[in-house]
């Protein structure tokens, strides 16, 4: 058994297709195909089930490699020691975040990341909290900006900031002289919500639950696309903050706060206890935490 055996198990597992992992390995097809049936003979169990359309792990497969992923995690830990030379904040960091606030945090973030730690660049993995918990678990991103609960085994979190919802309309709506709303009076609208499997959508029906059970909802595929929407004079939305700030003012459009208690959403980082590069964890929570913005609201912890 090699780590390159292991590494090529990991990498099907991911791309669920022999070339597309035989690329990623920089091997031959046919080179990765006979790596893995020579370690699924030493081991004595088949790891992949083959079909036409699609390559899965078997239940032994899943767990074995999981398995090889804290491998090679641990021997990329003794790589990157001899490479930073005990510096750790040199070298990129593969940074996930979640599609509701990767383009409202990012713009913040690198100034003050790059003040703190000029020669760590991010490698920006954009995607759902479902699948950066696959990516996170698998070591394809190093840490992860997710919002709260996220519980996973070996999984470490810290909280960043809290984020504050405001309500936006058509300029042209009932609404928009208001200078409050209540949560409650989103049910008898049109509201645009991402489509599900964002998790923001699901924060937002839990801050205003009438919308589940009376509320006429609709969907849109990102942020963007749902702000243009209401824009249109479609219905109106919920957004955080950050969606909402002055960067993004429109006059066909109208921010309305909420009335106390004001619905807010928790954004944390995420990352596997095994990650070798503490240091850099700590540096990208103080450049968040650093943010001076009306929407972000630092958690500073002991």
């Amino acid at each position: 058994m090699t780590l390159n055996e292991l590494r090529y198990i990991v990498a099907v597992a991911r791309e669920r297709n022999f070339r597309r992992a035989a690329e990623r390995c920089f091997v031959s097809q046919p080179a990765l195909s006979l790596a893995i049936q020579k370690l699924e003979d030493e081991l004595g169990v088949q790891l992949f089930e083959r079909k036409k359309t699609d390559i899965s792990p078997t239940e032994i497969g899943e767990r074995i490699i999981e398995q090889a992923t804290r491998v090679l995690d641990e021997a990329a830990k003794i790589k990157e020691m001899a490479k930073q030379g005990g510096d750790q904040l040199i070298g990129s960091i593969r940074f996930g975040v979640i599609y509701t606030v990767g383009p409202y945090l990012l713009p913040e973030l690198i100034p003050v990341l790059h003040q703190k730690a000029p020669e760590m660049p991010l490698d920006v993995e954009e995607n759902t909290t479902a699948s950066l918990e696959v990516q996170l678990r698998n070591g394809v991103v190093d840490a992860a900006v997710i919002a709260l609960p996220f519980d996973l085994p070996g999984i470490v979190t810290a909280p960043l900031y809290d984020e504050p919802f405001v309500v936006v309309v058509p300029a042209t709506h009932a609404w928009a002289n208001k200078t409050s709303i209540e949560a409650g009076d989103l049910s008898g609208e049109k509201v645009l919500l991402l489509n599900s499997g964002h998790c923001f959508s699901n924060q937002v029906v839990e801050a205003c639950p009438e919308l589940s059970r009376k509320g006429e909802v609709l969907q849109g595929n990102s942020l963007e696309t749902i702000r243009n929407m209401v824009a249109s004079g479609l219905g109106i939305t919920v957004l955080p903050c950050s969606a909402a700030s002055d960067r993004y003012r429109n006059p066909l459009l109208r921010v309305i706060p909420f009335q106390e208690p004001v619905p807010t959403r928790r954004i944390a980082l995420a990352w596997r206890k095994s990650f070798v590069r503490q240091n850099a964890v700590e540096v990208l929570v103080e450049a968040v935490r650093a943010i001076r913005s009306d929407c972000f609201h630092p958690i500073q912890l002991g």
